[in-house]
């Protein structure tokens, strides 16, 4: 094929958007410039390991305020457990099933477990390491003291005595583990004591163990009249074993060990069209607590005879277990990082009301008025959620001129008032569609509990279609006017979840737009009912367009590329791992088209390798926010084109989830995006840059030593000084 036989650009104007999919641009790869490599991608679970390795960099960071390094310390550790909980789970089932195949790079998966489980060791004790060496020592310079026993007078450990008797041991269940007491079940990521202990008439020695209590804090105070600018505090776990002997009366301690175990928690669940979804799904949550051990944390002093006792009533083997300095379960520092000391916390930013909202939210008119003035783009948490997303549900809700309200519930928390709008408008007499998707990993039960709190407010509730997640964050309003029904919607990046629009980094589109109105409309009766659509107009939308939408819009930038005409690729991204995609960027690398990948978490694509991906920049950026949000844009020969959305470049998200993204517009918004991708981009910004060997290098300061700027922060500080100015720009 010539250049000359190649549209100038791809016209996604449209109407339908790409039309069916099957026109005369070629298929993509036709436009291959060289064969690509059989090495061409990085493995995904130590990707994914190399990003938890950037949050730990993070609370290693003694420039980042203490009770911020001692949060990332925690979230690194809840991550963590969520990749043995899943990914690791998942990769041993699959070998000891016989299911599993070789990797994305081509690796024999055992291999690629015993790689990664090295990895992840090795991680562990890097993490248990700053944890010990640098934010404990920073805590305790900031009056932040997390102590020992050994260390406390006799008035502070009377005093902790009390608070054992009372508040502790009656919560407290010791098993006992005999001829007449099989070893008890062990929950998964629960943290618990070991106990070797000796009768003292006969000398047998016995085995017991101990459950720490999850409902009481992990850190005690050692005396609540201390003042928050020095305070002290004691792990439980070390204050009940002070104690044992009033467990254990008349025995002796011969040893007490913490341990902690980790299952496979991912639910796999068989779905038939003549059962109900929900009670599936329960069975397989009942499941879950029984999942088998796949991770055995022990503290770094445990005998041989209580460890060989625990790798044997757990059947795991040696390579699960992870010795390592206690405390274990770090993941609890949460607690630590919330003390309300604003001097080790990041300076506090309040949101701000997006510009287009402003006279809405100070009630001088309604919500609808300022979205039919002018589509509004949101930045979130920079600009509020609560005056924005919220209040349109919360304003849809009580208007009597509000016929329908129609939205996708992904994650959210029960008593949000997003859920209550929703009750509201249902109890008004509105008709109200919730589509609620159950399968939310880990979230199963939370959203089970209030899909059947909506139902019997008399919303009408649906789980999505059978074998997708719904994953796309879209509401539908529709509103009487003048005798017209109007459209109004807002289609998101992130979920409807007012507790993480505080810490999620995401874009939402408000828009009084009928053409999307009717694409929206267009997906719930086919999400809601058995319509199958074909053509959108402003969406793309997955499994049945999205991927076919995404390479076709990349072969337009190599066409436009070869034509001599502007091209460019910029993507914002949580995770980058399907293949198809990434053969396509490399594509569009080997004829010249600039590519922008800027991911927060896994990239399996190789940056900067000659031949490949020269053209191709990756960055990453963490911190204070969770960059979440999803942005595509293209450089259309001048004409740029970008879309927000919730899919991820993931073979989950293209084709075996529902997700849709949506085209901006509005000038404004595009001049929006471009500004934020030159920020994330820029050798002036502070970000992890992968390199062509796959690893990723730190650069958060300049030559001469000075902090880089810092993307978040200047991006506060932008949106902040739009909203004084009153501009939509």
């Amino acid at each position: 094929m010539t250049d000359a036989s190649l549209p100038a650009r791809v016209d996604v104007n449209a109407d339908p958007l790409f039309g069916d999919m099957d026109d005369d641009f070629p298929e993509s790869g036709a436009l291959d410039a060289v064969d690509l490599p059989a090495d061409r991608f990085l493995d995904r679970e130590l990707s994914w390991l190399a990003f938890n390795q950037r949050v730990l960099e993070l609370a290693e960071d003694e420039t980042i305020p203490v009770l911020e390094r001692a949060n990332f310390l925690a979230i690194f550790a809840s991550n963590l457990d969520e990749f043995f909980m899943v990914r690791i789970a998942g990769l041993k089932r699959r070998i000891v099933t016989g299911l599993a195949v070789p990797t994305n790079v081509g690796t024999d998966p055992v291999e690629v477990l015993a790689r990664v489980l090295a990895q992840a060791r090795e991680l562990q004790l890097r993490h248990a390491r700053a944890y010990r060496e640098l934010v404990s020592p920073a805590l305790a310079e900031s009056g932040i003291n997390i102590v020992s026993w050994s260390s406390l007078d006799e008035a502070d450990r009377d005093l902790l005595s009390v608070y054992f008797t009372d508040q502790i041991f009656p919560v407290l269940m010791p098993l006992a583990v005999d001829p007449a007491h099989p070893f008890p079940y062990i929950s998964g990521l629960s943290l618990n004591l070991a106990i070797r202990v000796r009768n003292s008439k006969n000398g047998t020695e016995e085995f017991a163990r101990l459950k720490v209590p999850t409902m009481l804090p992990r850190f005690v105070r050692v005396d609540s009249r201390e003042q928050l600018q020095s305070v002290r505090f004691i792990p439980l776990e070390e204050l009940i074993a002070t104690h044992l002997d009033e467990l254990f009366p008349g025995m002796e301690i011969v040893e007490h060990h913490t341990f902690r175990v980790t299952r496979n928690e991912d639910v796999e669940i068989d779905e038939d069209e003549t059962e109900s979804l929900i009670q599936v799904l329960e069975r397989g949550l009942l499941r879950r607590r029984f999942g088998p051990p796949i991770r055995l944390e022990i503290s770094d002093t445990m005998d041989s005879v209580t460890l060989d006792l625990l790798v044997r009533e757990l059947d795991i083997t040696d390579d699960q277990v992870f010795r390592l300095p206690e405390p274990l379960h770090l993941g609890d520092l949460f607690e630590i990082s919330g003390l309300k000391r604003p001097d080790l916390h990041y300076t506090p930013h309040v949101p701000v009301t997006a510009a287009g909202l402003l006279s809405a939210d100070s009630s001088d008119e309604s919500i609808f008025s300022a979205i039919r003035r002018d589509d509004i783009l949101l930045h979130h948490p920079y600009e509020s959620f609560s005056t924005s997303v919220q209040l349109f549900l919360q304003q849809a809700a009580a208007d009597p001129n509000v016929l329908a309200i129609k939205q996708t519930l992904y994650r959210t928390s029960g008593d949000s008032p997003i859920v209550q709008a929703l009750i509201s408008a249902a109890e008004q007499g509105k008709q109200v569609l919730a589509l609620v998707e159950i399968k939310a990993r880990f979230d199963e039960q939370n959203n089970i509990s209030w899909a059947r709190k909506l139902e019997k407010a008399g919303v009408h509730v649906v789980y999505g279609l059978v074998g997708l997640k719904t994953h796309c964050k879209l509401a539908l309003v529709i509103r009487q006017e003048n005798g017209v029904l109007r459209h109004y919607s807002h289609i998101g990046t992130g979920n409807y979840n007012p507790k993480t629009s505080r810490l999620y980094e995401d874009f939402g589109l408000l828009t009084a737009s009928q053409t999307v109105g009717k694409d929206l409309t267009r997906l719930f009766n086919e999400l809601s009912g058995y319509a199958i659509e074909k053509k959108f107009k402003r969406l793309l939308v997955a499994p049945l367009h999205l991927r076919k939408g995404l390479l076709k819009l990349i072969d337009g930038e190599i066409a436009n590329a070869r034509a001599g005409l502007p091209a460019g690729i910029r993507i914002k991204i949580n995770s980058m791992v399907d293949e198809q995609i990434i053969d396509a960027l490399y594509r569009a690398s080997q004829n010249g088209v600039h590519v922008d990948v800027f991911v927060r978490g896994i990239c399996t694509l190789k940056a900067g390798v000659v031949g490949l991906s020269e053209n191709i920049t990756v960055r990453s950026v963490l911190g204070r926010y969770l960059e979440h949000s999803r942005v595509f844009a293209f450089e259309n020969a001048g004409d740029p084109q970008v879309y927000i959305g919730s899919a991820d470049m993931m073979h989950r998200n293209l084709d075996r989830r529902v997700e849709a993204i949506i085209r901006l517009t509005s000038p404004d918004h595009i001049d929006e995006m471009t500004a934020l991708f030159d920020a994330a981009m820029s050798n002036d910004t502070s970000s992890w840059w992968l390199t062509a060997d796959g690893t990723w290098e730190r650069h958060a300061h300049d030559a001469q030593g000075h902090p880089l700027t810092d993307l978040q922060d200047s991006t506060m500080k932008r949106i902040s000084g739009r909203r004084r100015k009153g501009s939509v720009r």
